[in-house]
């Protein structure tokens, strides 16, 4: 478990780079904020010893300078659009959101439901917010966008738009999800600021790809590789080339979204020189706090691999493409990785084999793989978690932690009296034994003392699981990866 990244290092390079920007902007900036606030566990993958909750903590050290406005798209809300990772979707994710940044005492402005034309479920989500106390707004299309720049700045484009008042120097625009119109809102804000004669600014947050990193810098495919459905593809920013004759790195969305965007910044500030890259833009400064730079690309390859995996699943489940696998097959060819390179994927498959069951495997904090296998009585994830805290509390494997006598009742109360289709216990199942069985005995309590040691370790199943499975493993915090194979020939999974 080395670091590779120094994360108060990123904290005070990132907080002092942002107040400059809102300096750069004489005191007013909106800031639109790219992937996740909370739980930004891909960064945490690839950049061994970030905070995967590091910009809420950023925020939290702003939060006398700073609010937050969420957006969403109407089309998302109709659509009950999910966020995969939690698997809520994001109405729900907005919702979860508000309350932990309250909680924390960072101020929440509002709401804004984007791209609305009529859609039912956005007007019930609007009705929520309203009951509930949290202010919304509307953004309807605008007619030519993004083409039309005189429309667009005009009071019939963003003008049409409703003035979100705010208060503080720094607004915070970010979204449960891509494509819930961040962009769109600043600039309406921005447009807003300058009608009524105030200066007002706007820059962009986005961690990946890190700018000042190699082109092919592993960190920077692992983006690649985790964005593979939505064909991002990383590019060196011709305009930075142009303009300074230095080399940096963005994706190819910003890069031709940029035309437009400065385009729209021009008019709107009366400054035809505001941005001259997309590199510009933003405020990233994750590339100047990596402090081992091949504990970092390490943990990128692993990261790619698992993203590999992911992807397999997706398509034999029908929700991702053939294109998506095939993209993050070239990154690893480039990269000269195998599924080998994941130290649990041989053991996983060497037990299922030897066993002619389904087989899981974790590699411990101390390098050690473990494995488990299913049985009569619980999941081949459940027993590998077993044996797994077993080895790393000094159990000896022979011995059991769990009666029979306790899990056969469980097994029948789920099957006979609640109807679960599953033969098997599963994680949560077998945890919530094993911490009763700790309230008399000793051992068991030992064993469950090591559970957050599993935390970021590696696991993988010679099956894909059911959510109920992978969402323990989750919470968990184990790093899980899947061999793209149903567990059974049930058609309902």
């Amino acid at each position: 478990m080395e670091t590779g990244f120094d994360n108060s290092l990123y904290i005070h390079k990132q907080t002092e780079h942002i107040r400059q920007r809102i300096e750069q902007w004489g005191g007013k900036l909106y800031l639109e904020f790219g992937g996740k606030l909370f739980d930004d566990y891909h960064a945490a993958r690839v950049l061994p010893g970030f905070d995967a909750n590091g910009k809420i903590r950023l925020l939290y050290e702003m939060r006398e300078q700073a609010e937050i406005i969420f957006t969403i798209s109407a089309g998302d809300i109709e659509k009950t659009k999910i966020r995969a990772d939690l698997g809520i979707s994001y109405d729900m994710e907005v919702l979860r959101l508000i309350d932990d940044i309250t909680h924390i005492g960072i101020c929440v402005n509002s709401v804004v439901i984007t791209q609305y034309t009529g859609q039912p479920a956005a007007d019930g989500f609007a009705k929520k917010l309203t009951m509930r106390g949290v202010k919304n707004y509307i953004h309807r299309p605008i007619k030519g966008y993004p083409t039309d720049i005189a429309h667009i700045c005009s009071d019939e484009g963003y003008g049409a738009n409703p003035y979100i008042e705010t208060t503080k120097p720094l607004v915070v625009v970010t979204a449960p999800g891509p494509g819930s119109g961040k962009l769109a809102t600043c600039l309406s804000q921005v447009y807003h600021e300058m009608r009524q004669g105030r200066v007002a600014g706007y820059a962009k947050f986005e961690t990946f790809p890190v700018w000042n990193l190699p082109l092919k810098h592993p960190v920077n495919l692992a983006y690649e590789a985790a964005t593979a459905d939505l064909a991002d593809v990383n590019m060196i920013d011709p305009f930075h080339l142009e303009a300074y004759g230095i080399t940096t790195v963005n994706y190819n969305r910003d890069v031709e979204a940029f035309p437009i965007v400065r385009n729209i910044l021009s008019r709107l500030t009366g400054d035809e020189n505001v941005y001259r890259s997309p590199t510009d833009m933003g405020v990233n400064m994750a590339g100047f706090a990596i402090s081992d730079d091949k504990v970092v690309r390490e943990a990128a390859h692993q990261e790619i691999i698992r993203r590999y995996y992911k992807t397999l699943c997706d398509h034999k489940q029908g929700k991702s493409t053939k294109e998506a696998v095939d993209k993050i097959q070239r990154i690893m060819q480039e990269l000269s990785l195998t599924t080998a390179d994941r130290a649990v994927v041989l053991p996983a498959l060497a037990k299922s084999e030897s066993s002619g069951v389904a087989a899981a495997a974790i590699q411990l904090p101390d390098g050690k793989v473990v494995t488990g296998k299913a049985s009569n009585l619980m999941s081949a994830c459940s027993s590998c978690v077993l044996n797994a805290i077993k080895a790393i509390s000094g159990i000896d494997d022979s011995l059991t932690l769990i009666s029979p006598i306790i899990l056969e009742p469980i097994l029948k109360l789920k099957i006979d009296i609640l109807g679960s289709r599953s033969s098997v216990l599963k994680v949560d199942d077998v945890l919530a034994a094993l911490s009763i069985t700790a309230a008399t005995n000793t051992l068991a309590e030992h064993a469950m003392s090591a559970l957050p040691k599993l935390r970021d370790c590696e696991m993988h199943s010679t099956c894909m699981l059911h959510s109920g499975d992978e969402g323990t493993l989750r919470k968990m915090g184990l790093r899980l990866t899947t061999e793209p194979e149903y567990p059974s020939k049930d058609l309902f999974f």
